[in-house]
């Protein structure tokens, strides 16, 4: 009786050990096989012990080891499927629509399907891409800018009224254009960022003031005849193959590429993209959010103004009509580029492929014959609402 009761209240009596049959003392575990008197599963006891779960991190280990712990294979194929970042999606979906679209233009019609026709596309839509690429750093920032179509106006109207009627040489006019445009988006920044008041109704005010500054130096169009303008409106950089481009597609190009390395490698880059993604975290962060808005505004008019001059080298005169409208394809091929409209998303690459659906448009329809231009609007107006329910589905699906 007394060896049943020691053995019922887990103790050891005399100097039995636990070879015996009886429960160890302290640290000594029962051999392989026994189970404790009390019933419970030492793994149990000692998890409960220290408020761990003993027994499955050491399952879990073991599967780990073992191979056990392996995902299903519908998992990691939908691991495998995610390889690509979901901020890419829309810029290779923009990507893949101009080459579908290239490629259907090649199959119906001929001498479609040529290097030729991509750089005319560039030719005649360079001053737009230097416009999209300053609309770019204001979207990024979560900003828009209405006035970049009467700025381009009243670029061309100060360039050809100078050059034509006051006979100033090139070498001043165009650095007092670039001077006005960034002046111009420096004063929206401003009144945008310390006045609180919303982007649209400041650069609403600017197209206005801009456009209407436009028919104050002159209500006709001012035809440009300097030699300078001339010689760059006809000038071709010879590529291989027989192809070529103008030199505005180059000064396009190298804008791109001046852009796309402050935005991706320089402290501006990431405050922008840091104000677009939420103004009050860049804020709590430290960043210079007001110098920053402020910086996208003038960029934004500095690009304006240069996508003017380019423009007065294309048309070779100066029109308070010219560009209208432009804005609204500037936002176009930046929203079709895949940029989102809230801001802090977004790639200059997709900015350039979004301006090149949009050139490749009107060539398709100009190709055709049969179609108006005005269908070139009914497209890019599908093509817009197509992008951003994409920009919706993926920004609803983004995990938190």
């Amino acid at each position: 009786m007394s060896a049943e009761r020691t053995r019922e209240d887990g103790r050891p009596t005399g100097g039995k050990g636990p070879g015996e049959g009886e429960r160890p003392t302290g640290k000594e575990r029962p051999g392989k096989g026994e189970r404790p008197a009390d019933g419970s599963r030492a793994g149990e006891s000692m998890g409960t012990a220290d408020g761990s779960r003993a027994g499955e991190g050491k399952g879990a280990a073991d599967r780990e080891r073992t191979g056990g712990g392996r995902r299903p294979a519908g998992i990691a194929g939908l691991t495998a499927g995610r390889a690509v970042p979901r901020k890419y999606v829309p810029v290779l979906v923009t990507a893949g629509l101009f080459v579908a679209m290239f490629a259907a233009g090649g199959v119906r019609y001929e001498s479609f399907a040529t290097g030729q026709v991509v750089l005319n596309v560039f030719i005649d839509n360079a001053f737009l891409l230097v416009v999209a690429v300053g609309m770019t750093f204001v979207i990024l920032a979560g900003g828009i800018d209405l006035s970049v179509g009467a700025m381009v106006a009243l670029s061309t109207m100060i360039s050809a009224s100078l050059v034509t009627n006051q006979g100033w040489p090139p070498l001043v006019v165009i650095p007092l254009v670039l001077a006005v445009g960034a002046a111009l988006g420096l004063a929206m920044g401003c009144i945008i960022h310390y006045f609180e008041i919303q982007p649209f109704i400041v650069t609403l005010a600017g197209m206005f003031l801009a456009r209407g500054l436009c028919y104050v130096i002159g209500t006709e169009s001012i035809s440009i005849t300097d030699e300078t303008y001339t010689a760059l409106a006809q000038a071709r950089v010879e590529l291989p193959g027989g192809m070529f481009v103008s030199p505005s597609v180059v000064i396009a190009l190298a804008v791109v590429l001046v852009a796309a390395y402050v935005l991706h490698y320089t402290r501006l880059g990431r405050n922008v993209y840091a104000t677009g993604g939420s103004e009050q975290s860049a804020l709590l962060m430290g960043l210079p959010v007001a110098r920053t808005k402020i910086t996208v505004y003038t960029v934004s008019g500095l690009c304006s103004a240069l996508g003017g001059v380019l423009l007065s080298f294309y048309m070779l005169s100066g029109y308070g009509l010219h560009a209208v409208g432009m804005e609204l394809d500037a936002i176009a091929a930046v929203v079709i580029g895949g940029t989102l409209l809230t801001g802090g998303s977004g790639y200059l690459l997709g900015t350039v492929l979004g301006v090149l659906v949009l050139g490749l448009i009107q060539t398709i329809i100009s190709f055709e014959g049969t179609l108006s231009s005005w269908w070139t609007k009914i497209f890019i107006g599908l093509l817009l609402l197509a992008f951003i329910l994409l920009q919706r589905l993926i920004s609803a699906r983004r995990p938190t």
